[in-house]
């Protein structure tokens, strides 16, 4: 196990030097394009929100420079070979920032946010940046007309993010959508659907920021890279705020997701703890909040469709034809490029968590046979699946999930604080938590209600 740290600069002339102990590797982290631009896209998302008439601040411009810090840690730093139990690795952070006061004191908040969400040890430090890059942000014109944006989502190119979109839309808003580009097939997927909307609602002004972040091989000294990634959401959420800074007032900043994956209540004791994903978890939209809040940022996080299960966001969007046409292009799946190696195109493998909660919502949405995407494994019901192999993997979980349910449904209440903390929520929203759990749950197993498994 070896301890990293990766400490941040501004240039070249940027000598600070950071002391370190015996155990611990230190990699330097430039964020500064020779032509004195920040680097790692940041600097094109200014230049993209210029354009766009939204000026984001220098505190909201920390806040996306740190996520890059975390996405290189995160990306870069493998789990294999830099931990002692194959997962949790020590990780310490020193980012230039524009108020170091501010941040030291919201350090905390951020370091327990960070361990929840990705399962490590983080340690975070805050420096001055130098003087001649005192402002990085550009400056807003003196007359300045205010944006027209009065919505702000992410935007994954996934069923949920649409249906956002398509609500926020149909409801006469105008959205800034905010995009991380990621692997190839989920950054074609958002594009396509951008165009879509974009066709279908023409007079309506909204637009997207897209940020590509990605670090090469070798980028920290001695380790191989690592794709669990369970620290993206940190990006995605950062870059929302960093642009919610500039639109010049109190923002919320809308995380698209049914309340059976925000909660994400393991199916099985083996997905327990940073094994299952917490992405958007309410424990940790509500450190966000309190981060942005001793940061002096005005805005918030919310997820609207918390107390929905996925089927019920399909059923209750507000234009389900135009749904139904982009369903298709939507990616849900979590690794859709896997059907390659048998030579199949980008797509859906239908035997995922992600598909399977998916292949549900459709389901109850749009009826039996009405769900237009193409899957790898169409029918579920025509052999039975091998609990062996990946195809029947997640499905035995499931079918294990929902007889426990359905034996004791009493258990419910109890089952969503498996993944995390939820005392930041009152006792009727959790009630409500429990009881979208078990709906999604109960549609889950509709769809399983004819598949069989069996070990291969």
């Amino acid at each position: 196990m070896r301890r990293h740290v990766i400490i941040g600069h501004y240039g070249q002339g940027d000598r600070a030097r950071v002391p370190l102990d015996n155990s611990e590797f230190a990699t330097r982290f430039d964020l500064i394009d020779g032509d004195r631009t920040l680097g790692h896209g940041i600097g094109r998302a200014l230049s993209d929100l210029s354009r766009l008439g939204v000026y984001p601040s220098e505190m909201g411009t920390d806040v996306l420079v740190l996520a890059a810090h975390v996405h290189a840690a995160d990306t870069r730093v493998s789990r294999d070979s830099e931990s002692q139990d194959g997962w949790t690795r020590e990780l310490r952070l020193i980012v230039p920032v524009s108020d170091t006061a501010r941040w030291t004191a919201a350090a905390p908040i951020l370091v327990r946010m960070l361990n929840f969400l990705t399962g490590d040890r983080w340690l975070l430090g805050f420096r001055a940046r130098p003087r001649s890059f005192t402002r990085v942000a550009p400056m807003p014109p003196g007359r300045l007309i205010s944006p027209p944006f009065n919505d702000l989502a992410l935007f994954s190119g996934g069923l949920d993010s649409l249906i956002g979109a398509i609500d926020s839309l149909e409801a006469g808003r105008t959205p800034l959508l905010i995009s991380h580009a990621g692997e190839g097939a989920t950054s074609d997927a958002q594009t396509s659907i951008f165009d879509a909307l974009k066709a279908q609602y023409p007079s309506n002004p909204f637009q997207r920021l897209r940020l590509w972040m990605a670090f090469p091989q070798g980028f920290i000294q001695g380790s191989d890279g690592e794709n669990t990634t369970r620290g993206r959401s940190f990006l995605f959420f950062a870059l929302g705020v960093f642009a919610g800074s500039g639109l010049g007032s109190a923002f919320t900043l809308k995380v698209p997701e049914n309340g059976l994956i925000a909660v994400n209540v393991p199916l099985d004791p083996l997905r327990l703890g940073a094994l299952s994903t917490r992405t958007t978890h309410p424990f940790y939209i509500a450190r966000w909040n309190e981060a942005l809040a001793a940061l002096g940022i005005d805005g918030r996080i919310e997820n609207p469709y918390w107390d929905k299960t996925k089927g019920e966001m399909v059923t209750a969007c507000a234009n389900g034809v135009f749904l139904r046409n982009l369903t298709p292009i939507s990616l849900s799946c979590a690794a859709p490029v896997k059907g390659r190696f048998h030579g199949l195109s980008t797509q859906h493998c239908g035997y995922c968590l992600p598909c399977l909660i998916r292949r549900a919502a459709l389901l109850i949405g749009f009826g039996a046979g009405g769900d237009p995407t193409v899957y790898t494994i169409d029918n579920l019901t025509a052999r039975a699946l091998d609990t062996r192999q990946s195809e029947g993997v997640q499905i035995r979980s499931f079918q294990l999930a929902i007889e426990r349910l359905r034996v004791r449904p009493a258990l419910a209440p109890i089952l969503i604080h498996k993944p995390g903390p939820l005392f930041d929520e009152s006792p009727a929203r959790q009630a409500s938590l429990a009881d979208v759990y078990r709906r999604g749950i109960e549609e889950v197993g509709t769809l399983l209600a004819a598949v069989t498994t069996q070990p291969g």
